[in-house]
């Protein structure tokens, strides 16, 4: 009998385990994973980026949960001698229409309590010397890492402290019975007193086979970038972002300096055929047809047509990508590109169109189901642990 069985071992899931342990050091918890190793999908197809939450609504999860996750992130980097850089990020407005959004941010980044400033051409070139831009934000307390090895280190600790982690086991069955949760797989069968599901891009499914019904379904939206030709790459010192379209919900097309030092350039944002689907060619029938079935898939589209179908052509045309680069780097030409690497985000979607704009997480008597942690889901990750084995154990103490 365990007394927490985890299913999901991304790097929310790894991250409730620890917390689950800072709060209650003899547990006994158990994490059931799918694939052949931890931080497999939406954790270990990362940005790398440890967000400040500039972006986020004032007094949303994602909002406090980033702030405070990205400095437990750096003390988590700090203690266990994981390589990261808090190098900070520019978002800059290219021309005159933008300022206006540039000041809106400004004001919800101030209201988040951030550590910011505005910054004018001049002073903008002293950060980043080959972007176009007029005005831009200055974000102090953005850093990079790679959440792939953070998550590792995160498995060996959990490993240390008495957890288990169940890899090639995928959950088909679950019961939540009145002093119990069982929790099925192919080979094997848990009984746990609690259960938590950290699915991510199936988080949604997992609620359906424990009898939890939500009008919320996970929509896959792919993110492919291209690398910078290692000669070019003087051309970004460190992240560069644009001003949000407040037209589209995605955060477009920027630079990142990678840990490794290599310039990521990206991302899009497409409709994804296949949940777990990083290449154009991926596609799976019925990860499509759940899509095409769901009614608010059609409410979204419809809203966002014009800036879908951009990103589509981006998406098939390199030169079109680029001209959408060259709008803050005018020294990028296609030949400075190269085939990069793809992410897909989790991206929840209610029945009436509206995009689960927050960290959405549902309780029931014996479990937590995490239904939306897309980004900055890693950022906040140690955060978002914490607050589910606080709600978790206040709830139901062991």
């Amino acid at each position: 009998m365990y007394d927490y069985v985890i299913v999901g071992g991304g790097i929310v899931g790894l991250s409730t385990a620890l917390a689950i342990y800072e709060q209650h050091p003899n547990a006994k918890v158990a994490i059931i994973e799918k694939e052949n190793k931890v931080a497999s999908h939406q954790t270990g197809h990362n940005s790398g980026v440890i967000h400040s939450g500039i972006y986020y609504k004032p007094g949303s999860y994602k909002a406090q949960l980033a702030k405070k996750g990205n400095q437990a992130m750096i003390m988590f980097c700090q203690k266990y001698d994981i390589p990261y850089e808090v190098c900070g990020k520019v978002i800059v407005a290219s021309d005159e229409h933008e300022r206006e959004e540039l000041e809106k941010l400004f004001q919800r980044g101030l209201k988040n309590g951030l550590n910011i400033r505005k910054i004018s051409k001049e002073e903008l070139h002293e950060f980043e010397p080959y972007v176009n831009g007029i005005e831009a934000i200055h974000v102090p307390s953005t850093g990079i890492v790679n959440f792939r090895l953070v998550s590792e280190r995160m498995a060996d600790l959990i490993l240390e402290k008495g957890g288990e982690i169940f890899l090639n086991e995928k959950v088909e069955v679950i019961h939540e019975k009145k002093q119990e949760v069982i929790v099925e797989t192919a080979n094997k069968t848990f009984q746990s007193r609690f259960f938590i599901n950290c699915a991510g891009l199936n988080s949604d499914r997992i609620a359906k086979i424990a009898n939890l019904y939500t009008d919320v379904k996970i929509v896959p939206f792919r993110g492919e970038y291209y690398m910078l030709n290692p000669q070019k790459s003087y051309l970004v010192k460190n992240l560069i972002y644009p001003v949000p379209n407040p037209n589209f919900p995605f955060l477009g097309v920027h630079f990142t300096r990678m840990i490794d030092g290599s310039i990521d350039i990206g991302p899009n944002a497409v409709l994804s055929l296949k949940r777990e689907g990083y290449k154009k060619s991926d596609a799976n029938m019925k990860d499509l047809f759940e899509v095409l079935t769901f009614p608010g898939f059609w409410k979204l589209a419809g809203q966002y047509m014009k800036e879908g179908l951009e990103e589509m052509i981006r998406s098939m045309s390199k030169k079109k990508f680029v001209e959408n680069v060259q709008k803050l780097m005018p020294d990028i030409t296609e030949e400075d590109l190269l085939p990069g690497p793809s992410g897909v985000r989790a991206q929840a979607l209610s029945k009436d169109g509206a995009l689960i704009d927050d960290f959405y997480i549902v309780p029931t008597k014996r479990s937590i189901h995490v239904l939306n942690a897309p980004s900055p889901a890693a950022t906040a990750s140690i955060e978002i642990g914490r607050t589910i084995a606080k709600q978790m154990i206040q709830r139901q103490p062991i």
